[in-house]
């Protein structure tokens, strides 16, 4: 029989890989729909931005993945069926939008600020190790720098 002390400890790990598996795919899910807007863009500058952030989010992908390892979890390996739902509703949007590259930043700023607060969610209420901490807050910063890159590009479309 476990002591209190082995089940928290086990519930605490547990905790951990759940929140580690949400955000992999959430980063799984933020890389697919970077490449599925890449179609959708015009402008060659919104191109190479869009793609920086779909390398960026596999990078998170893979730091994350790492971390599961570590924990000695199996990581997913793919997004939600949520997602392509969303995707779907890009293309949607899009086929009736007449400035596509706008549409499509307005929905790239929308996928970052749910990123931001899950992100924001897990770090409050998840005891991670210091350095899994660390990841997860310097991607964090990352898709704040992202937000602030996305309303940047918005203005200049106007």
């Amino acid at each position: 029989m476990k002591t209190t002390r082995e089940s928290a400890k086990e519930e605490s790990q547990k905790e951990r890989i759940h929140s580690l598996q949400e955000l992999l795919e959430k980063n799984y899910d933020a890389e697919k729909g970077y490449k599925k807007v890449l179609e959708e863009a015009d402008s060659e500058n919104l191109k190479e931005f869009l793609m920086k952030q779909a390398v960026r989010r596999n990078r998170f992908a893979t730091e994350i993945h790492k971390a599961l390892r570590a924990l000695n979890a199996e990581p997913k390996e793919k997004g939600s069926a949520t997602a392509d739902l969303h995707r779907t509703w890009i293309d949607l949007k899009t086929l009736f939008t007449k400035d596509d590259d706008e549409a499509v930043l307005e929905e790239c700023l929308r996928g970052e600020k749910a990123s931001l607060k899950e992100y924001e969610k897990k770090l409050e209420k998840t005891a991670f190790s210091p350095e899994t901490k660390a990841m997860l807050e310097k991607q964090l910063q990352e898709i704040r720098t992202t937000v602030s890159e996305i309303q940047r590009l918005e203005d200049l479309a106007d």
